[in-house]
């Protein structure tokens, strides 16, 4: 067929294995000596914030970013919308994908096998992948031969709505209400896995901050206990969210972190619990382990937790978020996505690559370097802002009860 000589020579997902280099000096930080004996609660430090609800002030320093992010800005601008947020976000794979989708598309009069090749190589450019690319490509082939499709704008609008029914199936909100077990109140656990530098860590602080926004009460856990850049940052966002951060000293059981965390949630009450993991893959069956302990240990204080896993990927990685994302899901049993980062890169067609191969929710989308710029995946506007049409009725709805 047409199109066969692009998969052909399109190369295969990234090879996990250049994940695995860039991590091979952390190889020495292995859990040792870890017991699943209950954690002595006491032997960690809980950073304990006023009561007072404070915003976020320009009087606080302005720390060095640990993980190769734009610093955040203190005071923001006024606030765009919702959609227009995401519309800006998305600026530079829109002129990547989509302007060159309309330049060989729009105004053609009739559809061949060279417009339909032209559109595969637009797709697979902007990294929406062999698998997404070769059903899309194929489901249009199909209409053009069934007469449904007559001309490039036809061609154009159905183009879209294959985009769009590739994601309908991952928007699904992140559930954050904290449940009841034997008339206790039970915080809702979340796991946030992911490589270092893909902006792990500052997505747990703008998280936090849209949850406290809906009223939750939200505690932290520095389960990233191999780097003591990853502790202190997450103790400025403990700062500036005004929250309370558990933390142990660099080097200390990331189990026992964590453990004492939840039982520190559990007694005060709180609603959600957030916490930060090693962000390492040089070793796969290492990184099982230590997950698998993780769940264990709090399993002895909730069998039902962790509630949510999430995966927060780097948009700009490309096809390389591909192979991140099949490790952590066999290792971490992953339940939902972060898509970080989207408006720095023109290879956003990622998100259909993902939702076409894992089928998982992809909770939020990153958009922008402001802590407003954290938003809740839309299919219908995720796609209506890459294109540049109007708003329809979607919701800004960030979780579910």
């Amino acid at each position: 067929m047409f199109f066969k000589r692009f998969r052909k020579n399109t190369s295969p997902e990234a090879n996990p294995s250049t994940i695995d280099d860039a991590q091979k000096d952390n190889n020495n930080t292995a859990l040792d000596n870890v017991s699943d004996s209950n954690s002595d609660a006491s032997s960690a430090t809980v950073d304990a914030i006023p009561e007072a609800s404070l915003e976020l002030s320009a009087e606080l320093p302005i720390e060095q970013p640990i993980e190769n992010t734009p610093e955040l800005i203190e005071k923001e601008k006024p606030s765009l919308g919702f959609f227009q947020r995401i519309k800006k976000g998305l600026s530079r794979t829109s002129s990547q994908l989509v302007e060159g989708i309309a330049s060989v598309v729009l105004g053609k009069k009739h559809i061949d096998d060279e417009l339909l090749e032209e559109l595969e190589t637009q797709l697979l450019m902007a990294d929406v992948g062999i698998d997404a690319t070769t059903q899309i490509i194929d489901k249009l082939t199909k209409a053009v031969e069934r007469k449904q499709l007559s001309d490039g704008d036809s061609l154009y609008a159905a183009l879209q709505q294959q985009l769009r029914d590739l994601l309908v199936d991952t928007q699904a909100p992140m559930m954050t209400q904290p449940q009841f077990v034997d008339g206790k109140k039970m915080p809702m656990v979340t796991l946030v896995v992911g490589v270092n530098g893909v902006g792990k860590t500052t997505t747990i602080g703008k998280l936090t901050k849209r949850l406290q926004n809906e009223g939750k009460q939200v505690m932290l856990a520095a389960g990233d206990t191999f780097r003591a850049a990853a502790v202190e940052q997450l103790k400025i966002w403990g700062d500036r969210n005004q929250v309370a951060v558990v933390s142990q000293d660099t080097g200390a059981d990331s189990a026992s972190v964590i453990y004492d965390a939840l039982s520190s949630a559990q007694a005060k009450g709180i609603d959600v619990l957030i916490a930060d993991t090693a962000g390492r893959l040089h070793n796969k069956s290492h990184l099982m382990d230590e997950l698998a302990k993780v769940k264990r240990v709090m399993a002895k204080l909730d069998p039902n937790a962790p509630h949510e896993v999430l995966l927060v990927l780097d948009a700009g990685t490309g096809q390389n978020a591909l192979s991140q994302a099949e490790h952590f899901i066999k290792a971490a049993g992953v339940t939902g996505l972060v898509l970080t980062k989207l408006d720095g890169t023109a290879k956003g067609g990622i998100v259909f690559a993902l939702s076409e191969r894992f089928k998982l929710p992809i909770r939020f989308i990153g958009v922008g370097e402001g802590i407003d710029d954290l938003q809740p995946f839309v299919a219908d506007d995720f796609v209506r802002a890459l294109f540049g049409t109007q708003h329809s009725s979607a919701q800004n709805t960030t979780t579910s009860s």
